[in-house]
């Protein structure tokens, strides 16, 4: 197994960056926050993936984490947004959240620049997000004391129906975050290239 640093070899500067662009991209697309004014579909589940997979330190999860609760309890006390979903189930956004980061943390270690590294990055995605959603989900309908004679049917007909929106999200920000990194692998092997045949 690569380790994290190898796998990904970003300078302290360009985490800074990267770190600096998923904050800005959580704030701005928190279901009640900027996104209704925008039409922004929410990043946060993305977010945390991207964290995992690009950033080195483990408080890159705690802050985030930190960030996206400050951003909620904002919304409810100053924003005028609904206290619906903030119940005793909110804390299974912890394990949710912390589910995609550990996806991409994996990721990160198992990444190499070629076509094969399309099955490791499907299978994390895929058990990240069915493990976000079971939790974030799951605890609400279960253990918000939202939902009356609340049955396994009930919340799988539930998933059906809005899970594919979260997977859609989460697919819109992960495809720009990969085109995006082909375009910066390509373009520094280019200039990597040119500077050894100069040199």
């Amino acid at each position: 197994m690569v380790s994290h640093s190898t796998a990904l070899p970003l300078s302290g500067r360009q985490q800074f960056m990267i770190a600096s662009i998923l904050v800005l991209l959580m704030i701005a697309t928190r279901d009640y926050h900027f996104s209704s004014i925008h039409s922004l579909p929410g990043a946060s589940w993305a977010v945390f993936f991207l964290a995992g997979f690009y950033l080195r330190s483990t408080w890159s999860l705690l802050g985030l984490l930190a960030l996206s609760w400050w951003v909620d309890f904002a919304a409810y006390a100053w924003g005028g947004a609904s206290g619906f979903c903030l119940t005793s189930a909110y804390g299974f956004l912890l394990p949710a959240y912390a589910s995609l980061w550990l996806a991409g943390r994996w990721y990160a270690s198992q990444y190499r620049f070629t076509w094969r590294t399309l099955i490791p990055l499907t299978s994390c995605t895929f058990v990240g997000l069915t493990l976000c959603e079971l939790f974030s989900s799951g605890g609400f309908y279960f253990f918000s004391g939202r939902f009356d004679d609340t049955t396994w049917v009930e919340f799988i007909s539930r998933s059906i129906t809005y899970f594919p929106m979260y997977v859609e999200s989460f697919a819109i920000y992960t495809s720009i975050a990969a085109t995006l990194h082909i375009i910066f692998v390509l373009i520094s092997r280019r200039f990597n290239t040119e500077k050894h045949a100069v040199g």
